[in-house]
């Protein structure tokens, strides 16, 4: 009987250990009440074409997200992340157009330039103990300066094919979608996987949970750091060919918001902003809300202002909760 007794009272438990915690259940019902709200709102929500432009629309700051999401893990923060992206664009478009380099070097110059720059900020904040706000403020500067220097504040069209590949398309039933937007999805399952299923993965979350306990672990931490904004760098790069491909052209005023829209995506997608917790497929979730709401609100004809206002109450309330799931723990 007593028995009995004890295996009942340990299934709530375990069925309340298995529920989603609150920094991810908050987005998921967020957007389900979004969606739910906007199709009522406008019969043109509800459509596969227009979550395919959601897409293709949140396709490059997720990408730089990714990027973004590996640092936020180990409780830093990159700033620099839109101006690099802006950089490397430029790299690939005038070393193809006007150096006639081959478009594929081109473009692998300028994912070269974009990682080179994450492993600079991971150099400062490793070698010299900098903190990472201060360093991506002014490497952000600095990246912003060259790029409008290299570019003489000049566009760069007539770009080729391989530039423009992630922009072409293809069709699952009435559904059209770009090559851009699978990629998206690819690199975030093996980012996943990455995080989820190998050593790396594991031990980036300690260093960012804590990073002395990882050092007495054996885990070598300042390596794992600088490895870890060189290869948010590497997606920088990816994210510049993606927005190429979908505008066309390189433009050395892109990037000038991505800083606080990737953050944005990060935190709502319930990625703690002290490290060591968190999900890179909620940050795929954080940032399609993000699209959510301002393809919504675009369709029912409320003012840019607004989706601003309302993106920013989305990301108090999910620091809040990110607050409230910390202390409980």
């Amino acid at each position: 009987m007593a028995q009995e007794q004890s295996g009942t009272t340990q299934r709530p438990g375990s069925f309340l250990e298995r529920l989603p915690s609150l920094s991810i259940l908050g987005p998921l019902v967020a957007l389900f009440l979004a969606v739910v709200f906007f199709s009522l709102q406008s019969d043109r929500f509800l459509t596969g074409q227009n979550f395919s432009l959601i897409l293709q629309q949140i396709s490059v700051v997720a990408v730089l997200a990714i990027g973004q999401t590996l640092i936020i893990l180990t409780a830093g923060i990159d700033l620099s992340v839109g101006f690099v992206m802006a950089l490397g664009t430029m790299v690939m478009a005038k070393f193809a157009v006007e150096l006639g380099l081959p478009p594929l070097l081109a473009i692998l110059c300028g994912i070269v330039v974009t990682t080179a720059f994450g492993f600079l900020n991971g150099f400062l904040i490793t070698r010299f103990r900098l903190p990472p706000f201060i360093v991506t403020l002014g490497t952000m500067n600095i990246a912003f300066a060259l790029t409008q220097i290299y570019s003489r504040a000049q566009t760069v069209s007539g770009l080729p094919d391989a530039h423009l590949f992630w922009g072409n398309t293809f069709r699952i039933g009435e559904t059209v979608l770009t090559y851009g937007v699978v990629l998206m999805i690819v690199l975030y399952l093996l980012v996943w996987f990455f995080l989820s299923e190998t050593a790396p993965g594991r031990h980036l979350y300690a260093v960012g949970n804590n990073p002395e306990a990882a050092r007495l672990m054996g885990i070598p931490t300042q390596r794992v750091l600088l490895l870890t904004y060189t290869i948010a760098g590497f997606f920088y790069g990816i994210a510049g060919w993606l927005l190429i491909s979908r505008t066309s052209v390189a433009d050395p005023n892109a990037g000038q918001t991505e800083n606080l829209e990737t953050i944005t995506a990060v935190v709502l997608g319930g990625t703690s902003l002290f490290g060591g917790r968190g999900m890179i497929l909620g940050t795929l979730l954080g940032a399609i809300i993000v699209g959510v709401f301002r393809n919504g609100l675009t369709l029912t004809g409320v003012s840019s202002v607004y989706q601003v206002l309302i993106t920013g109450i989305l990301v108090i309330l999910a620091v809040t909760a990110d607050q409230i799931s910390k202390r409980r723990s």
